[in-house]
C-alpha cells in the first residue's frame, strides 16, 4: 500500500510539503532602520507654530553734550575765529583731556592714606583712579623701587566737561582769599597744569570724613599751538585766570 502511495505521487507530480512549506516570510528590516515617529496630535502643531515674540533691539543713540560742552560750541568756538582769525573751524583748539595725579609720602608707611586719597578722587571726578608706583629706589627717602606712592587718572568727553564746570563754577571759588589761577602754569604748548592744596575745595568730600588733607596736580591738554592760543581758550571757557 505504501509503495502504491508513493507511485500515485510520483505520478501526480506531487511530492508532500514540508512543514512551514509554502508561507510567506516576514520581510527583514535594515540593521540601521529608523523607526517611524509617534504622529504628533493637532494641539502640539498648534503650539509650535505660534511665532516666538520678536527681542526688542537696544540702540544706541548719540551722546547728548553737557551744557558747559554746549557753551563751547556756541559761544566760545566763534569767538576764537574772531580773534585769531582761523579759516576752518578744525583749527580752532579745543580742550582734549584733563589729567589728575597726587602723590603722597606717607603711602610709605601706611598704604590705607593712599588708598582713602584715590577712593576720594573717585568721588570727585566719579572716575576710579590707576595707583601710580615708584621707578627707582632712593635711599635716602627709604624708597624702593614699585612701591605705589600716588594716584591718576585722565578725564576725556563728557565726564571732562563735567568735571571743569565744578571746579570753576563751584571748586575754584570756596578757595580762601580766592584772587584767581597763575597765568604762568603754561608749558609752552598751549597746555595749563593747576596745583590745589586741598581737595576738601570740592562740595562732594565730606569734610567731617576726612582724615588728612592733601592735594592735586590737574592738568588741562589742549591742542592748541601756543600759550596765548591755550590761554584764551581756558579763558573762554571760564578759568578765572589773575588780571594782575
Amino acid at each position: 500500500m505504501a509503495e502504491e502511495k508513493k507511485e500515485k505521487h510520483v505520478e501526480e507530480g506531487k511530492r508532500p510539503k514540508a512543514k512551514g512549506e509554502g508561507q510567506a516570510k516576514p520581510a527583514k528590516q535594515p540593521k540601521h532602520a529608523k523607526q517611524a515617529k509617534p504622529e504628533k496630535t493637532k494641539a502640539e502643531t498648534e503650539v509650535k507654530a505660534e511665532p516666538k515674540p520678536k527681542r526688542e533691539k537696544h540702540t544706541v543713540g548719540p551722546r547728548q553734550p553737557s551744557p558747559f560742552e554746549v557753551n563751547y560750541i556756541q559761544n566760545c568756538v566763534p569767538a576764537l575765529i574772531e580773534k585769531f582769525g582761523y579759516k576752518n573751524r578744525m583749527q580752532v583748539p579745543k580742550l582734549e583731556k584733563i589729567v589728575i595725579n597726587t602723590c603722597m609720602k606717607e603711602a610709605l608707611q601706611d598704604i590705607k592714606i593712599l588708598e582713602t586719597a584715590a577712593e576720594e578722587l573717585a568721588t570727585i571726578t566719579g572716575q576710579r583712579p590707576v595707583l601710580t608706583r615708584s621707578k627707582k629706589s632712593i635711599a635716602n627717602f627709604k624708597l624702593r623701587a614699585g612701591v605705589p606712592i600716588g594716584a591718576r587718572l585722565t578725564l576725556r568727553g563728557k565726564m571732562m566737561y563735567e568735571f571743569m564746570s565744578r571746579l570753576v563754577n563751584i571748586a575754584l571759588p570756596r578757595v580762601r582769599d580766592f584772587k584767581g589761577v597763575s597765568n604762568k602754569s603754561f608749558d609752552g604748548r598751549g597746555n595749563y597744569t593747576l596745583g590745589l592744596t586741598e581737595q576738601i575745595i570740592f562740595a562732594e568730600i565730606n569734610f567731617d570724613k576726612v582724615t588728612k588733607v592733601n592735594g592735586m596736580n590737574i592738568t588741562f591738554v589742549t591742542t592748541a599751538r601756543n600759550d596765548e592760543e591755550g590761554k584764551a581758550l581756558l579763558q573762554l571757557m571760564g578759568m578765572p585766570f589773575r588780571t594782575a
